[in-house]
């Protein structure tokens, strides 16, 4: 080489290798392994970045971040970074360096790391930089720990094919009984089995898979897929699927050929494999949402499964051979997510239609040795390997006994040994209770001005000398107090900022320009000790939240300073840094010494007033069932689900009735005017995206309070008429319901009024009708969500003839209520009796009329009838003659002097014998 005339850089480039990306597109390169790895723009570097990107470095490979000319490195702390306009909001416009302050103190653990000025002089950060040696061997090349017992199985297994020619490339133990796993499932060719791979990162997952399709194809596999985010990732794989081919004897051209991408994104990724030695084989790549495709697969291979959404996922696998790897330690959120619910579901599936589950980890590192130095200390600042030390309990105290501390950042992220340790143990708590989890959200936690931090403790002791079990961690965001003329402006461009997610959904989904004003907290995370779950600590910690934020906490502090103004709140240490003026070749840095406690009690702090307490979360049974106890309203549910886990987002609210602002939440029904609007439109979007909720999930969330607790008073919407019932139903549709409830038809002739009737029932405009749990399950499954009869029976365990029977029921009382509503508007419709006009008051009653009229009546047909009689049967005597008699007369005879002899009355003649014969029987 010529040093005159070429140029030493040009010539570099030339003859290496060299992958240029940008960060956005950083996800590409896993799976790969590079020998040095240099990042720039500092301002740019996220800690997801920093996870994918540095562990694909091999051992003894150089890892070069660059930065700008500074007179001190703690300048770093106080550099704005891209990432934190995403934590601003309008309550909250500034950021605190915690991240940078921490990443820098952190440099100087690691004992293989060179801080270098312009001048290429080195820092001197620690005392580690005096005792780097060169590297021994090549690059990438050392010996594992447990290669005598490899080299025994290699040789064990030298005789047997394909298994003994494949096992030679084996690079660790942990590989090689991996790779057995698979050659053995491959060889039952039951097409039942379903084996996962997890492990760190460097542990050689990628190699595995590439030679157990090798095997695969040995075994006579024609139809083999391989799907992964994208094929650049496959890159390892393939690989090794080629050293495979090369150990079984395969030659290029002869018994395979490649097939490359077209595509200029997928930088001439491999794509295809057509294998035609002893019949026609085909090793394909396919993109994980072209799912449908695998109708003909007999094995199907996933790498880096938890950077693939878990629907696709739980869709690509079939009946056929699938293989799984992926990385757990969360480099880019949805690691747990594999590992929390997929492999969870899986193992409990086990047996089930004859699939079998198998589960393979590996430990042993590949890329680098054991222990290796960088790993440790990205594990450590990033907190990857957190879900390994999660504290085992030491006692179960009654949750009555738990108070809520409030964390205090700056010391939380100081890099104080007691500080780490207690970091480390609530990142332990995320990783093992919640699978989106990913290195940004320490970053979130650290400098984010709107987010705090609180801990549910047990009951400390005053002569306790170590850090406290952390029974639950509380990560609060503070949102709203939106400025009207903001507000607007983003509402007329239809542009949502960041920040601020319940009131800016709401806001659009209710075209409400109030609620974004006021002040609310929206619960970001909450976490339990996975030994302590269900038993009532998350419930507490939200109960002490909310009381915190009403003002039933007494407090202690200082009312006339706001809570995020005191000391401890804000990084002092940041502002100075840009006032000392060490030179760098002369600076120490050293962890802060002048911070607050790391834990304070609620006394200790006075709270910012608020309106609303919040959460938005994946919604599932358990967590709608937990946040509805704890006094959450449903106001807002995702119609498309998450493209990372494939949850619908639900978002509840808590009113709070703080003092500080009673003349604004008190006697204000905004929240259940929002709650009554969100179940009328999530009854109606039930027949939609929320067609796959479970049945219970969707009874959860329609049954109104009064249908849990049981209570009789009608609600405040009142039931129907039938002026509304005409509305809805037909004559027709009546009849058919009569004719249904009496069971003389199929239920197939009242589908129709199904979806009707299941809206007004779960609405409450049915009165107080009650149905059971089951009757009200099968209800909203047939009439809201449109399920068959064989997919109800799956799903609540129930005969058919059962579902029928209890629907049956379910219709007649509806029916019932119907013709009930029918009679009484019929009744109330009827006209009633005329009453007369009422005037003045008479002078006399009717009754007293009545009885003077029915005297004279009777005195006049008195004096008729004793005017027709002869004189013959006229009573002697007057009225004084009789009166004079009664008075003195003996008891029992009465005397009165007659007037005029009796005369003899005439004897009647008869004139024929006809009127004899009438003479003769009136005589007798």
């Amino acid at each position: 080489v010529d040093t005159d005339k070429d140029d030493p850089f040009d010539l570099f480039l030339t003859s290496t290798n060299v992958r240029y990306t940008y960060y956005s597109e950083s996800h590409k390169v896993l799976g790969n392994t590079f020998g040095t790895l240099v990042l720039q723009d500092f301002e740019a570097i996220t800690p997801n970045l920093l996870a994918r990107t540095i562990e694909t470095v091999e051992g003894g490979g150089m890892v070069i971040i660059l930065l700008k000319t500074m007179t001190s490195l703690k300048q770093l702390y106080t550099i704005t970074m891209d990432v934190h306009d995403r934590f601003r909001n309008d309550a909250h416009p500034s950021s605190v360096g915690r991240f940078n302050e921490r990443f820098i103190l952190s440099l100087a653990s690691c004992p293989t790391c060179l801080v270098l000025d312009d001048e290429l002089n080195i820092l001197p950060l620690s005392t580690h930089s005096k005792s780097i040696t060169p590297l021994e061997g090549e690059v990438g090349s050392f010996e594992a720990p447990s290669a005598r017992e490899l080299a025994d199985l290699k040789k064990s297994l030298r005789d047997t094919e394909p298994v003994g020619s494949l096992i030679q490339t084996a690079r660790t133990l942990d590989q090689a009984q991996a790779l057995l796993t698979f050659i053995e499932t491959i060889s039952e060719k039951t097409l039942r089995s379903t084996v996962t791979l997890t492990a760190a990162r460097g542990r050689g997952k990628s190699a595995a898979l590439g030679m157990a399709i090798s095997a695969a194809i040995a075994f006579g596999y024609s139809n083999v897929f391989v799907t992964s985010p994208t094929p650049e990732n496959l890159n390892t794989l393939f690989d090794f699927v080629f050293k495979g081919f090369d150990s079984l004897e395969y030659q290029e051209h002869i018994d395979y050929e490649l097939v490359r991408s077209t595509n200029p994104d997928f930088n001439n990724a491999v794509v295809r494999i057509n294998v035609f030695r002893t019949h026609r084989q085909t090793i394909q790549y396919i993109q994980p949402h072209d799912w449908q495709k695998l109708g003909q697969a007999e094995l199907l291979v996933i790498d880096e499964a938890a950077a693939i959404p878990l629907p696709i996922v739980k869709n690509m696998l079939g009946q056929y051979l699938v293989f799984m790897a992926s990385t757990i330690n969360g480099y880019e959120g949805t690691g747990r997510s594999l590992s929390l619910k997929l492999i969870k579901q899986l193992r409990e599936g086990s047996g089930a239609g004859g699939r079998v589950l198998r589960e393979i980890q590996l430990q042993e590192p590949i890329r680098y040795g054991l222990n290796d130095p960088v790993e440790k200390w990205l594990n450590g600042v990033l907190c990857l390997d957190a879900g390994s030390i999660v504290p085992q309990p030491t006692g179960c105290p009654h949750p009555s006994k738990c108070q809520l501390y409030y964390v205090n950042r700056d010391t939380l992220f100081s890099y104080h040994k007691a500080s780490e340790t207690f970091l480390q143990r609530m990142m332990a708590l995320y990783v093992s209770a919640h699978y989106k989890n990913s290195p940004n959200d320490l970053m979130v936690m650290s400098d984010a001005g709107s987010h705090h931090l609180f801990v549910l403790l047990p009951e400390l002791q005053t002569t306790q000398t170590s850090l406290p079990e952390i029974l639950c961690v509380v990560q609060v965001a503070l949102e709203g107090e939106i400025t009207r003329d903001n507000l607007m402006r983003h509402l007329a461009r239809g542009h949502k900022p960041e920040g601020d997610l319940i009131p800016w959904t709401l806001s659009q989904q209710y075209q409400e320009n109030e609620f974004p004003s006021l002040s609310g907290a929206r619960i970001v995370r909450i976490a339990t000790h996975p030994e302590y779950q269900r038993m009532g600590y998350g419930r507490r910690a939200v109960d002490l939240l909310k009381q915190y934020y009403e003002g039933l906490t007494p407090s202690l502090a200082d009312h006339d300073t706001p809570a995020h103004t005191r000391k401890g709140d804000s990084s002092s240490s940041s502002r100075k840094a840009r006032e000392e003026g060490t030179q760098l070749l002369e600076e120490q840095v050293r962890p802060r010494k002048d911070l607050p406690p790391l834990l304070s009690l609620l006394t200790e702090r006075r709270p910012e007033p608020l309106h609303w307490l919040g959460v938005s979360y994946g919604v599932t049974d358990q967590l709608y069932s937990f946040w509805s106890s704890a006094g959450f309203q449903p106001v807002y549910m995702r119609l498309t689900s998450n493209d990372i886990t494939g949850e619908h987002t639900c978002i509840q609210l808590c009113e709070l009735n703080n003092t500080a602002n009673a003349d604004t939440v008190g006697n204000h029904s905004w929240l259940s005017d929002f709650a009554s609007d969100f179940r009328r439109r999530f009854a109606y979007l039930l027949g939609y995206e929320f067609r796959e909720f479970p049945i219970s999930l969707g009874l959860s969330v329609l049954h109104s309070r009064r249908h849990q607790e049981g209570d009789t008073e009608t609600d405040d919407t009142g039931s129907m008429d039938s002026r509304e019932m005409a509305l809805h139903f037909t004559p027709f549709d009546l009849q058919r319901l009569e004719s249904y409830g009496k069971n003389l038809v199929d239920y197939h002739v009242i589908m129709d009024t199904l979806p009707p009737l299941a809206r007004l029932f779960f609405l409450d405009r049915l009165g107080n009708i009650r149905l059971s749990a089951l009757q009200s399950a099968i209800l909203l499954a047939i009439g809201l969500q449109h399920k068959s009869i064989d997919q109800i029976v799956v799903e609540l365990g129930l005969q058919s003839n059962q579902v029928m029977s209890y629907f049956q029921k379910a219709m007649h009382k509806i029916w019932s209520l119907l013709r009930k509503t029918q009679e009484q508007d019929l009744q109330m419709d009827t006209p009633k009796a005329r009453q007369p006009k009422l005037g003045r008051p008479l002078e006399v009653s009717l009754e007293e009329e009545l009885d003077a009229g029915a005297k004279d009546v009777k005195k006049t047909n008195s004096d008729a009838f004793l005017a027709a009689l002869g004189p013959e049967f006229k009573i002697g005597g007057t009225e004084a003659d009789w009166e004079e008699a009664l008075r003195k007369g003996p008891e029992g005879a009465v005397s009165v002097k007659a007037g005029d002899k009796k005369r003899n009355a005439p004897k009647p003649t008869h004139n024929n014998k006809k009127d004899k014969g009438k003479a003769k029987k009136t005589k007798k």
